[in-house]
């Protein structure tokens, strides 16, 4: 299909008032993801060389979340809510530029599939079809317009309520996704009338114009998943589902164990290595990259980190954005890491925080240590050399070097630089007064 240009039209312009959100329907998540930047993405994937969004309530917010995922967008406003006909042909000065195909989507379909649109445009290219409209097989058909075929060619799309019983019994639904050749595109748009109930332009209404015209119109079957509008939370919510589902299958086939995978939560970009293990109940948020052979435990969160090889996290801890975990190396349980690196062999074990910082090889941080990077108004950095031990319960007073190989006393209180292969204390001297605990006691019941 490179030889053939493509124009994707992508209809963003409802309200989504089910949603009962100040938020624009197709700037929901799925996956950390806006529902348009997953169909931006669909089109681009299927060969779309353009794309034009057609905006209506909230354009602004929608244009303005479209530049971090789709920076060469046109946007076309639909001023009236007068049909999908009427919205595509918003985009008419795009449409009028001559492209070879022209597809047409929506922007609250997620879990809208690349290939089935290649499919679709393939067909225009091999049978000379003018419209292929896809379809799908639900469970229950219901009121679904169903597609009516007639030795192979696709004759009519006709509403649940204006089919026959016979055309009712069909179960091939119209999933409004529809590719046009370009060449008849407006001549075909242009032809939809509005002479029923609601006094409006059907997109539909082309396969029966392009027919009484002699042009061919077919039918591509594509999921019930693809085909998913979302119009609630509750809905928004299943496709949340059936894309886990579908990117942790990838994932699994890829080589990445997952113990119990339908309790893993994955962001749209999750990057997870051969051989990689991932334990039950872990989040990975947005940014996150895992190597192969490293370990996820139990009950971690991810966000904006990279785990190389062999290395190991958690259980319960937490990657914030810019943690950088190092082949082999560990952190453990109750930790917490932000932007900071960690190199080959460096092991955080427990009830840790280490931010804005640099953890040289094999060294080894106590539990209960603590960066103390911000002083209120500035974040700064601390630097910790290869193979250096820092005991137990040590806080680290930003900005602050610790040497390679030096040893830091437990209970140590660092304010100043440690050079390398140095012993450092920063704690009070220990005083011990013999029998002064009970006269202690007794002062204090005196006083309550």
């Amino acid at each position: 299909m490179s030889n053939r240009s493509c124009l994707s039209i992508v209809l963003a312009a409802g309200e989504g008032t089910r949603m009962k959100s100040a938020l624009p329907k197709v700037l929901h998540p799925v996956a950390g993801l806006s529902m348009l930047a997953h169909v931006v993405h669909a089109v681009e994937a299927a060969g779309g060389d353009q794309v034009a969004v057609v905006i209506g309530h909230g354009g602004e917010a929608v244009k303005a979340a479209a530049e971090g995922f789709a920076p060469q967008a046109r946007f076309f406003e639909q001023t009236e809510r007068l049909g999908t006909a009427h919205a595509v042909l918003a985009a008419r000065d795009a449409i009028g530029q001559g492209f070879d195909d022209l597809m047409v989507v929506f922007g609250d379909t997620p879990l809208l599939e690349a290939e089935e649109l290649a499919a679709a445009r393939q067909r225009l290219a091999d049978e000379g079809a003018a419209v292929v409209v896809l379809g799908f097989r639900p469970d229950a058909p219901g009121a679904y317009g169903r597609l009516v075929e007639r030795d192979g060619k696709l004759m009519a799309i006709r509403e649940a309520k204006d089919c026959t019983a016979a055309e009712l019994d069909i179960d091939f639904c119209n999933s409004g996704l529809m590719v046009i050749d370009g060449r008849h595109a407006l001549e075909l748009l242009d032809a939809v009338g509005n002479a029923n109930a609601k006094g409006e332009f059907y997109l539909t209404d082309i396969v029966e114009i392009a027919n009484a015209r002699g042009l061919s119109a077919v039918a591509s079957e594509t999921s019930v998943e693809s085909a998913l509008g979302i119009n609630s939370r509750a809905e928004l919510a299943e496709a949340e589902q059936v894309w886990q589902q579908r990117r942790r299958r990838q994932l699994m086939l890829s080589g990445v164990t997952m113990l119990a995978p339908e309790t893993v939560h994955l962001s749209h970009d999750t990057e997870i290595g051969p051989d990689a293990l991932v334990e039950p109940n872990v989040v990975f948020g947005p940014g996150v990259a895992v190597e192969g052979g490293a370990r996820i435990r139990s009950f971690s969160h991810l966000e904006g980190a990279r785990v190389a090889a062999g290395a190991e996290i958690g259980p319960y801890a937490r990657l914030r954005p810019g943690a950088d975990v190092g082949a082999k190396a560990k952190v453990g349980n109750f930790c917490e890491i932000k932007n900071a690196v960690l190199d080959e062999g460096a092991k955080v074990n427990h009830l840790t925080y280490i931010g804005d910082a640099h953890i040289g090889a094999k060294a080894n941080i106590g539990a209960g240590t603590i960066t103390c990077n911000y002083d209120g108004v500035a974040k700064h950095h601390t630097e910790i050399g290869a193979g250096a031990f820092i005991g137990s319960n040590t806080s680290l007073i930003a900005p602050v070097t610790i040497g390679e190989g030096s040893y830091i006393a437990s209970g140590s209180v660092i304010t100043t630089d440690v050079p390398a292969d140095s012993l450092a204390f920063g704690r009070a001297r220990q005083v011990t007064k013999e029998g002064r605990a009970s006269r202690l006691r007794a002062l204090k019941k005196a006083v309550s």
